[in-house]
């Protein structure tokens, strides 16, 4: 793929595109951005030992918190869209086990208002502590699915039989005919993209 055609591709969703046009209120840009992230952030709630109904409401609370504050949301290289969505996760769930432990301990509960309570304090502010590596894979797959057509077929076996094929770059080359400068070119441009659709550059 040439790199004119990188620069002029309307169609293409960078990260800083995506959120713009989230902030804009695109309704194809917000489905894209809830079936990128509401696996993720369904696995981080459900991580907190709710049941799947309060994990539901939950989820929809998260949404309904990205869609009133996502305009104040800046993509900056110090952080990442995905740390900003589990910081607003990780936020819902401090109001959801607060208001469980004030519920708990209005009832008489003090044991379990203290356990709830301990919980909800318990929430790292890092989302790689409460992510496993298979919803990391999820999430990649997801958006891999997403740059796929971007990238002519030839570009995309390149990379597929480097990165997930474990093959040597020298190995690949040989075996497409083109230099391994050519082969690491190739999977840098599409990790770069990758990352740009993940909100994580």
């Amino acid at each position: 793929m040439s790199s004119a055609a990188d620069s002029s591709s309307d169609a293409r969703l960078t990260s800083p595109t995506l959120l713009r046009k989230v902030q804009q209120r695109d309704a194809a840009a917000w489905q894209l951005l809830v079936d990128l992230y509401g696996p993720l952030i369904h696995y981080w709630l459900r991580q907190s030992g709710l049941s799947e109904h309060d994990v539901a409401d939950l989820l929809q609370e998260v949404f309904v918190s990205v869609s009133r504050s996502i305009d104040r949301f800046e993509l900056r290289p110090e952080s990442s869209f995905r740390s900003w969505l589990w910081m607003v996760s990780r936020n819902q769930l401090v109001s959801f086990f607060r208001r469980r432990a004030e519920q708990t301990r209005a009832a008489g509960g003090t044991e379990a208002w203290q356990q709830l309570l301990q919980v909800s304090q318990s929430l790292s502010d890092d989302p790689d502590e409460f992510t496993d590596r298979q919803q990391m894979s999820a999430l990649h797959t997801r958006g891999l699915n997403l740059v796929k057509s971007e990238f002519e077929q030839r570009t995309w076996r390149i990379f597929w039989r480097v990165v997930v094929d474990e093959q040597s770059t020298a190995a690949v080359a040989e075996e497409f005919g083109t230099t391994a400068n050519t082969v690491r070119q190739i999977k840098s441009r599409v990790l770069r993209r990758l990352r740009q659709v993940l909100g994580e550059t």
